[in-house]
């Protein structure tokens, strides 16, 4: 799969646990050298089990529209930590509480963290062009 394919659909992941108001979202790039078994972990945290649902379903649902649908689904009737493995990047939806016993950027700390918006495609407004700078020129 290209790259830029890939990226795309990790930044559609980010959006859907934004929309459902997923917390500490976090982007781990895994080591090319180190024998992982996917590109990306998307990580993220729910405040309760509800929520940790919520966002793994928006994840779920958005990225089916993409044609995407995960190898495997687990922990999500527990909530407290629900894994979406999609092969090229697997999300992880955390409690507070597991997240932190589970600490999954530690043990991959040779993966490079990302800003989540380095993979998110910018939003399209409804008709709305970009302004243009003035054509104007100052005279000197």
């Amino acid at each position: 799969m290209k790259s830029s394919e890939l990226r795309k659909q990790v930044g559609e992941a980010i959006s859907a646990a934004q929309a459902k108001k997923a917390q500490d979202v976090t982007v781990l790039e895994m080591d090319r050298e180190s024998p992982s078994f996917t590109d990306y972990f998307l990580i993220a945290s729910g405040s309760n089990p509800r929520q940790i649902q919520a966002i793994a379903d928006e994840v779920e649902e958005r990225l089916e529209r993409l044609g995407l649908h995960p190898v495997s689904v687990e922990g999500y009737k527990q909530a407290e930590w629900v894994l979406l493995d999609y092969a090229d990047f697997v999300v992880h939806v955390f409690s507070e509480k597991a997240r932190k016993y589970y600490d999954l950027e530690r043990l991959w700390k040779s993966a490079k963290r990302l800003e989540p918006s380095e993979l998110k495609r910018p939003r399209k407004r409804g008709g709305q062009r970009p302004a243009s700078p003035s054509r104007k020129r100052a005279r000197g």
